[in-house]
């Protein structure tokens, strides 16, 4: 189950959080190739942040999956996340930091399933 985190000091009040949550979860489950159902993804607005010393609109996420990252992929994942938070949130894609980790199979879901 790939898990996106994503923390922004930009506030959410407004805006249409349900076109960025679907947008961005058909594109990591595009380019990690494993289907919609499985992929969660969490923002978070209205954060104190800051990056490279100043509090300008900036974002920080961390994807945590069991298989399908790789180098050509992470970068993929990189370009199309800055993409919608720039086009969406205005944040800039200099602005914003994504860490991976590919993880073994060893999460429980709710129903007992490990993943």
């Amino acid at each position: 189950m790939p898990c996106l985190n994503i923390s922004t000091n930009v506030s959410l009040d407004g805006l249409d959080t349900s076109a960025i949550l679907s947008e961005t979860t058909s594109g990591v489950a595009k380019l990690i190739g494993k289907p919609e159902a499985y992929v969660m993804i969490v923002l978070k607005g209205s954060v104190p942040m800051a990056f490279g010393g100043t509090e300008q609109p900036a974002a920080y996420g961390e994807l945590v999956s069991i298989g399908g990252l790789n180098p050509d992929v992470n970068k993929k994942l990189s370009a199309a996340i800055a993409s919608i938070l720039e086009t969406k949130l205005s944040i800039p894609k200099s602005r914003f930091f994504l860490k991976f980790y590919d993880t073994k199979g060893s999460f429980f879901g709710w129903n007992g399933s490990t993943f």
